[in-house]
């Protein structure tokens, strides 16, 4: 059986690298791209190795659309070398930041941020994308419960995540020609250093986070990264065009 390749932006820590280790684990081989933290994404991919797959690191920005060309190369170059490959068969547009902002205090600058790299970012580099995405593949977005429930300080973000969710419907419909499943991903409160580490660092938070949460507790990234690779990695290719929240029931 032909080993099954998965792309996953923001790979280099966080729900990114959870993720890549589940996939690793599952048996896909694994590339990874970073922003700027080449040593992570070093470290990530040793991991790999050491559990015996094949992984690779690449530096990408999604928030800059014009190097997104460059990277499609390199992507080709890797897959050919690492793998013998010229298609992947996964991608996990996984990148992004939190911006903690009050409607009323919310910058066009911080607006614009968030926009390309969690929109046009994703847009534009899925369809840039598109030739090298094995027919009969998966593409996996994230969004966010925010997307559904309301906190103050997350307008734009919740915004640019409901985008996502709306995009993952066209995609999945447009794409379905060639068999290629499309669905979203909504993590609930993580506890990560995403948006400053908040959730995980913050007493008071994490138990704000419990108390309205089904499970009890705040999600781990293992309860995220196992939920990925368990949608990438399935039979389950009749499933598409699905937004899949996994918050532990948080505001239900």
């Amino acid at each position: 059986m032909t080993e099954t390749i998965a792309l996953i932006t923001g790979g280099s820590r966080g729900l990114g690298r959870n993720a890549a280790l589940h996939l690793a684990r599952g048996g896909a081989g694994v590339i990874i791209t970073y922003l700027s933290r080449a040593e992570d994404a070093a470290a990530v991919v040793k991991e790999i190795e050491a559990l015996g797959g094949k992984a690779a690191a690449l530096q990408l920005d999604t928030g800059n659309t014009a190097r997104f060309e460059e990277f499609s190369n390199h992507l080709s170059e890797t897959l050919k070398t690492v793998w013998g490959r010229d298609r992947f068969d996964y991608l996990l547009n996984n990148a992004g930041m939190g911006i903690n902002a009050a409607f009323a205090e919310t910058t066009e600058e911080q607006f614009d941020t968030l926009m390309n790299v969690h929109v046009k970012g994703v847009f534009f580099l899925t369809q840039r994308l598109l030739p090298l995405i094995a027919d009969g593949g998966r593409i996996l977005n994230v969004s966010s419960g925010l997307a559904r429930f309301s906190l103050p300080g997350y307008a734009a973000y919740a915004a640019m995540k409901g985008a996502i969710e709306v995009l993952t419907r066209y995609l999945a419909k447009e794409l379905g020609p060639r068999g290629i499943a499309v669905n979203v991903i909504a993590p609930g409160a993580i506890e990560t250093d995403f948006g400053g580490g908040a959730v995980r660092d913050i007493a008071d938070v994490n138990a704000f986070v419990a108390s309205n949460t089904a499970m009890g507790r705040a999600g781990l990234p293992d309860d995220i990264g196992g939920a990925i690779a368990s949608i990438l990695l399935s039979e389950n290719q009749w499933m598409t065009a699905q937004r899949i929240e996994v918050s532990g029931g948080m505001f239900l």
